[in-house]
């Protein structure tokens, strides 16, 4: 199993038991939260995936070969104070609250 694999799968299974970690790999910042959310974020394109929604895993896409890999990137994304901002490919806007948004940004601040 790749490393980006590995990470999704710890990240999937913290989510699923409602523990909230913050993991960085290179550009990418995976993240669960307490709700049971796992999301994987592009630091530098702001763009983002949900992994897993109140513990249950979602599907994305993954493509994963011996050389890279790369994601069908469902959502961009933002974050304006404590809110953390999806925006899907038909246009729909979602607001969350209650991430650990300020330390989602002090990990893509650290590169």
């Amino acid at each position: 199993m790749t490393e980006i694999k590995k990470e999704i799968s710890y990240i999937i299974m913290r989510a699923q038991k409602r523990d909230s970690r913050i993991v960085r790999l290179n550009e990418l910042i995976l993240f669960s939260t307490i709700t049971g959310d796992a999301w994987i974020l592009d630091s530098e394109d702001k763009l983002a995936i949900c992994l897993a929604k109140d513990g249950v895993k979602q599907v994305y896409k993954l493509i994963d070969t011996a050389t890279q890999f790369g994601f069908n990137w469902d959502y961009s994304y933002e974050i304006e104070g404590e809110q953390f901002i999806t925006l899907n490919k038909s246009g729909q806007i979602r607001r969350i609250f209650g991430y650990p948004v300020k330390e989602i940004e002090r990990k893509i601040i650290k590169k």
